[in-house]
């Protein structure tokens, strides 16, 4: 009688293990997702740095004059201290912002993500105004947060073909003890019927991956709302077709029970 009792209860793990494991998969794949994304914007943007150095250093070496030269090391100087600040931001995802829930600077999140967009946002006439004002720590993973605000970034230069402007806020909501991170765009917009599915998983309002090769894959909304609800936050989105969309990011700040802050995170990021 015991060996069939257990029999039903052991039924009824197996399917809570098997979701639990394929849970862990994807955010696996998410992450290399996200990891893909960082390097072929970096790729370009050294490249673009290393064409810099070596059209200067040819300039100043074919013109022996004093003032040329200067004028080409300035560049120079100038190219190579964008590739530190790249190779820094690079190195802050890797190490410092590790999988672990720690007390988190969104202002420099924005900053190293414009590090590394600049370039591309430059490229499509895309203009980015910042209001990054002081705000507390959120108790976060560094690396999710970037990898959602890559997201909208990109998201917002898809829907402004003809170029536009995108705005960054963060601000202190005292009232809910949240940061607020605002993602403003002046993009098509996104039309009523579809507004209530964009979270929805595998669903797109693209027609497929643009001429970089990204977005239509329907993952990356989805994959936002759940990053940002396992951090007990919310995202919600407000859009008019024709004026552009917003998306609200609302995180909790770190409390003086921090411990008892991580350990709750902690707990809801691995039920994720």
């Amino acid at each position: 009688m015991t060996a069939c009792s257990e029999g039903p209860a052991s039924g009824a793990q197996a399917p809570q293990a098997e979701l639990a494991m394929l849970q862990q998969q994807l955010a696996q794949t998410q992450k290399m997702a996200a990891l893909g994304e960082l390097l072929s914007t970096t790729t370009h943007e050294f490249n673009n740095v290393l064409t810099t150095i070596l059209n200067y250093a040819r300039h100043g070496l074919r013109h022996k004059d004093e003032p040329t030269r200067d004028k080409a090391l300035d560049k120079i100087l100038a190219a190579a201290q964008r590739a530190a600040k790249i190779t820094s931001t690079i190195l802050a995802v890797a190490r410092n912002r590790s999988g672990n829930l720690e007390p988190t600077d969104l202002r420099q999140i924005v900053e190293d993500t414009l590090v590394l967009l600049e370039r591309e946002l430059s490229k499509y006439r895309i203009s980015v105004e910042t209001s990054l004002l002081e705000v507390p720590q959120v108790m976060a993973m560094g690396n999710q947060i970037q990898q959602v605000l890559m997201n909208l970034l990109i998201n917002a230069r898809q829907a402004m073909s003809g170029g536009g402007r995108v705005v960054i806020r963060l601000q202190h909501d005292t009232v809910t003890e949240t940061v607020e991170l605002i993602v403003r765009d002046t993009g098509s917009g996104i039309p009523p019927d579809k507004l209530p599915r964009i979270f929805d998983p595998f669903f797109t309002t693209k027609d497929g991956p643009d001429e970089t090769g990204k977005g239509g894959t329907g993952l990356g909304l989805a994959s936002c709302r759940q990053i940002i609800e396992a951090h007990h936050g919310r995202i919600r989105v407000e859009s008019t077709v024709g004026k552009g969309t917003q998306f609200t990011i609302k995180l909790p700040v770190v409390k003086r029970e921090a411990p008892a802050q991580v350990e709750a995170l902690q707990a809801a990021t691995a039920r994720s």
